[in-house]
């Protein structure tokens, strides 16, 4: 076959010469393609990447440097205690939350966010290091972001667990920091900004201004507290047992801290203190207003602290820009609102509340070349190097 497009070709140089030019061509565009796919070989396998991680007590967000948020996974591990070993990380590990026979624990290693399990808490991020890194020939350099009042020994523990993960080196950012860049603040200049983050562990109250936090406070009460008190508000209202599942789903359906001009409702199922047995009660928004005021309460009187402790130059800033709020406790209907009333400021939720913090330290990983390794935010480098 070879032998005869041969010969073919030749009958056709000779009729027409410059199908010898063709033939160059055509020959050049094949070595183009085998090029072309050679390269594309190489690229879907790339030598190293920088990850950022924020490593929340509820939910773990991996942005890869790139590409954006790659990853969002429930924080939860099922570890099997007859033989100590993983079965399930992430959402498959949250479905058995409440629901393990007595030899699988489902447990959530991060409280309060830091590390309150630290080999539960290395396997966790390794595995998610894992998910995102499967064609990286290098480990690559993670940032991970952490609360504004962590201690030096959470700081380590943190940094130990991801280096011990596979990371080749390991950077902190606060998390306030991360939350401002993530919502597009210009932190850097001479104006101040307000954020208050609400996770699902802690609150992180800063004011920002030239690339530092002036101002901090970071409380352990946010979206954990809430569901606490959801469940001792139906078990005190209407002596009904539910998990902290179930909470949660009230949360997000209808959970408010300010009056709702439209109420919802929705059934709760648990278990009657009394009887022992199923039973099915009602619940509206207006009753979330109640359930969650002791922890909305704390988080109003951490904002008031911070402002009362930030200069007055920066304050005419923040009348004027107003606080943001992010983090997926600040999507409780009317919590701006409420802040805006409490304090006078005008407040707004940030648009992707829930990912702010991610975005904001996969923004970050653009200056890690600037940064040592283990340094807590960007700011501390800065005034190091001026």
């Amino acid at each position: 076959m070879y032998n005869d497009d041969r010969e073919r070709r030749k009958e056709v140089v000779s009729v027409h010469p410059n199908a010898e030019i063709m033939d160059q061509i055509e020959e050049l565009e094949e070595k183009k393609k085998k090029t072309f796919s050679l390269s594309g070989l190489f690229d879907s396998f790339k030598l190293s990447r920088n990850i950022g991680i924020d490593l929340g007590t509820a939910t773990v967000l991996v942005y890869v440097q790139g590409k954006g948020i790659v990853l969002e996974e429930p924080s939860v591990v099922a570890i099997d205690t007859n033989t100590d070993t993983i079965l399930q990380v992430g959402k498959s590990a949250q479905q058995m939350l409440g629901r393990t026979p007595g030899n699988i624990v489902a447990v959530r290693p991060l409280r309060d966010g830091v590390i309150s399990q630290y080999e539960v808490t290395l396997k966790m991020i390794e595995y998610f290091i894992r998910q995102v890194c499967k064609n990286m020939f290098f480990p690559p350099r993670v940032m991970i972001c952490s609360p504004s009042g962590i201690t030096e020994v959470e700081e380590r523990a943190v940094v130990d667990a991801a280096r011990e993960a596979g990371a080749s080196k390991v950077y902190l950012i606060e998390e306030p920091m991360a939350a401002a860049i993530g919502a597009g603040l210009d932190i850097y200049s001479a104006n101040g900004n307000m954020v208050v983050d609400i996770g699902g562990g802690t609150t992180d109250i800063a004011v920002l201004s030239l690339g530092g936090v002036v101002v901090s406070e970071s409380i352990k009460i946010a979206g954990d507290k809430f569901d606490e008190a959801i469940m001792r508000y139906v078990r005190r209202k209407y002596n009904v047992l539910i998990g902290a599942r179930t909470a949660e789903g009230i949360k997000k359906r209808i959970g408010a801290v300010y009056d709702h001009s439209n109420p919802q409702s929705v059934e709760v199922k648990g278990r009657c203190i009394t009887q022992g047995l199923p039973k099915v009660v009602s619940i509206n928004s207006k009753e979330m207003i109640e359930a969650l005021a002791e922890p909305v309460t704390a988080i109003l009187d951490g904002i008031c602290s911070v402002i009362e402790r930030t200069p007055p130059e920066l304050l005419g800033d923040i009348l004027r820009n107003g606080i943001v709020m992010t983090g997926g406790g600040s999507l409780l209907y009317g919590f701006d609102q409420l802040v805006a009333r409490v304090t006078g400021i005008p407040t707004r939720v940030a648009e992707e509340a829930v990912s702010c913090v991610a975005i904001g330290t996969g923004k970050s990983l653009d200056h890690l070349d600037m940064l040592q390794e283990g340094a807590i935010n960007l700011s501390k480098e800065r005034k190091v190097r001026l």
